[in-house]
């Protein structure tokens, strides 16, 4: 099993939901985080004043496949956050050994 943790854009979320729903991956986490990359950021004016912003908000999504998923699943992350534009985020991607679902007992793939 691979976890697929994936930044991108909120406003891209919902697009993404609906992409891996199609490949029949319903579960995820999403967390509200903000952060920085090549962006770094942009300046803005506030009662005359200029200020940083530096941390940049952003949705972080955890997801588990199969690993004979991973592909499909990163294609179609991929294709769902991109806008073109500097900032559309980053794929991680890392090894589960074991997972576990809580209510059933059940173990492996199965827990999925």
């Amino acid at each position: 099993m691979t976890r697929i943790e994936c930044i991108v854009r909120p406003e891209r979320l919902g697009e993404l939901q609906d992409a891996l729903a199609d490949l029949g991956i319903t579960g995820l986490t999403v967390s509200e985080v903000r952060g920085r990359g090549r962006q770094a950021g942009y300046s803005d004016r506030f009662r005359g004043r200029e200020y940083q912003v530096r941390l940049l908000p952003k949705i972080k999504v955890d997801v588990v496949v199969r690993d004979d998923r991973v592909a499909e699943a990163v294609e179609a992350i991929v294709a769902a956050a991109w806008t073109g534009e500097i900032g559309d985020g980053k794929i991680f991607l890392s090894r589960v050994d074991e997972a576990i679902r809580v209510r059933t007992g059940e173990r492996g793939e199965a827990a999925l």
